[in-house]
């Protein structure tokens, strides 16, 4: 069964979900875990933990977080929208520049 979040959802968004879940799985069996060692050690039931590597967009990105945390990958969130590597933030910021620069002149005062 699906969440409504689900439902409206566009189907790239839908596509990246379950592509992650399945990175997530495919990591935790890297590195020889089952479910229920994850769901201990993210604090959460093991049918929560199998909805995350399903992609469900109903679990918080908490969880999600505390899953990388817990596969030593914590870091990678806080990377995902960095100013400096979003492309389209940085072409809209080069598009707002003046063309030309003046310099206001000071009012001479007497």
């Amino acid at each position: 069964m699906h969440s409504s979040v689900y439902d409206v959802l566009p189907s790239n968004v839908r596509r990246s979900l379950a592509k992650f879940g399945n990175d997530i799985a495919i990591a935790r069996r890297k590195r020889k875990l089952t479910i229920a060692m994850m769901a201990e050690r993210i604090g959460v039931s093991k049918n929560t933990y199998v909805r995350v590597e399903k992609g469900n967009p109903s679990v918080s990105l908490g969880v999600y977080a505390m899953v990388l945390f817990a596969l030593g990958l914590g870091d990678v969130l806080g990377d995902i929208v960095d100013p400096k590597s979003d492309e389209q933030g940085l072409i809209m910021d080069e598009q707002r520049l003046p063309i030309r620069v003046r310099v206001k002149k000071e009012p001479t005062r007497l």
